[in-house]
């Protein structure tokens, strides 16, 4: 065996570590949909993390306005971008505001609960997005 030989072995094995690695990553793209076809995900659509859903937020949907809860990493220009690209819409404005942590207790003991990231995320004129069933926007509009 000659040096050349030993050289194109290690560059085979890098070849297959770094075919590997891609089918890795490939595979933990895809994500099954509601409807059970499978679909991948861009890294925008993970900073969503679910609406949040309170009094305050169900009465902000008559003004066009929707709140999530999103990463801690996430920006505004990101949240825009993922919103528009799940729901279909077209956003005109975000704002976010960070949740604190606040203590809590229960008997002696001290606790925390977890502070987050939420998104007020503004609608442009004529869309909409569904977060809460058609029954329950219309007992919010009535109050």
């Amino acid at each position: 065996m000659s040096i050349f030989d030993k050289k194109t072995k290690k560059d085979e094995s890098k070849d297959e570590k770094k075919k590997e690695i891609k089918e890795i990553k490939e595979v933990n793209e895809i994500r099954e949909t509601k409807n059970g076809l499978k679909k991948s995900r861009s890294h925008l659509e993970y900073l969503i993390l679910r609406p949040h859903i309170t009094e305050k937020s169900s009465g902000l949907s008559a003004e066009r306005k929707f709140v999530f809860k999103v990463e801690k990493s996430a920006n505004k220009t990101e949240i825009g971008k993922a919103i528009e690209k799940i729901y279909n819409v077209k956003v005109d404005v975000v704002r976010i505001v960070n949740m604190p942590s606040k203590k809590r207790r229960l008997g002696r003991s001290m606790g925390k609960r977890s502070g987050f990231k939420k998104a007020i995320v503004q609608l442009k004129e004529g869309y909409n997005i569904d977060i809460l069933p058609s029954t329950a926007q219309s007992d919010v509009a009535k109050k």
